[in-house]
């Protein structure tokens, strides 16, 4: 059996150290093997029927070291997570740091805890911004008369103004620390995507950020900011949605679908209803916001 010690790191962090006994780790071996040889077609033999001294000699280490790694690893991480309780929301970050032949190995997972939502006087702070916005509200002698389509326009522009900056200041005042192995994966994300997106249009990286008159670094800090913003927002209106008991009943998840008039799509949407159920419960949460 494994052990482990763990580290709280900043930023909602933890790590995870996993010491593996070579027996374990031998023993594991022999089910990988066993697991390919089910799979295993070689000459003279029926798939599923090759002995297992035969498929020792025909698969390569490496192979079964990658069917190891990719069994045991899961499992030993989600041991650890339902053991001590940790409430991980993006996928951990692994390194290998000692994995000999005929030795113990050594696993390092970093994980990303969802962090706690310290809310506040939120509704202070709604408040405050859409005072603001009733005072430009008032009617002054003299503006002169709109059409109903001017004054739906100039509401709608005024409450998407109102949420804008309701959410801005939310983000400012309330404390989420997100944790950097989320930031750092996901920056690399949108720089690979980059990377491809201007490669199909035969531009070099160099080019492209000369032309948008920024640096590598500049490029990564505005990624950086902007993710943190999108983590931030999940969780700063999930907390508010907890806080506040705003949930979505089953009606009006079948009213969504019911208005779906394919019939594959209604039914891949029904197949994702935990989705739609998170994407309603936040819409619900920004019209309370705009309601207070």
């Amino acid at each position: 059996m494994f052990n482990y010690k763990t580290k709280k790191l900043p930023k909602n962090t933890i790590e995870i150290i996993v010491t593996v006994p070579k027996t374990e780790i031998a023993a594991e071996y022999e089910s990988a093997l066993e697991r390919i040889q089910k799979e295993l077609i070689v000459e003279g033999f029926r798939k599923g029927k090759v002995p297992k001294d035969v498929a020792r000699r025909h698969v390569k280490q490496e192979v079964i070291y990658q069917e190891l790694i990719k069994t045991l690893l899961p499992k030993i991480y989600e041991k650890v997570v339902e053991k001590e309780s940790f409430k991980p929301f993006f996928s951990p970050k692994i390194e290998l740091l000692r994995a000999k032949e005929g030795e113990d190995w050594q696993i390092k997972f970093t994980i990303a805890e969802r962090p706690t939502v310290e809310l506040g006087d939120y509704k202070g702070k709604v408040k405050e911004v859409k005072a603001k916005y009733k005072k430009a509200d008032i009617w002054v002698p003299g503006k002169g008369e709109k059409t109903p389509e001017q004054k739906q326009k100039e509401e709608a522009e005024s409450q998407q103004k109102q949420l804008n900056e309701i959410l801005a200041v939310l983000l400012k005042e309330t404390k989420i620390e997100i944790s950097d192995i989320v930031i750092d994966e996901e920056i690399n994300r949108r720089l690979s995507q980059l990377l491809d997106d201007i490669q199909k249009i035969g531009l070099t990286v160099d080019a492209y950020l000369k032309s948008k008159g920024m640096t590598m670094e500049d490029l990564k800090a505005k990624y950086k900011q902007e993710i943190e913003d999108t983590y931030k927002l999940e969780f700063l209106l999930n907390g508010i949605a907890d806080q506040e008991g705003i949930s979505v009943d089953k009606a009006e998840l079948d009213k969504l679908f019911a208005n779906i008039t394919d019939v594959r799509e209604r039914k891949m949407a029904e197949e994702n209803a935990y989705f739609y159920a998170s994407i309603l419960r936040k819409q619900k949460t920004l019209d309370y916001l705009l309601a207070l």
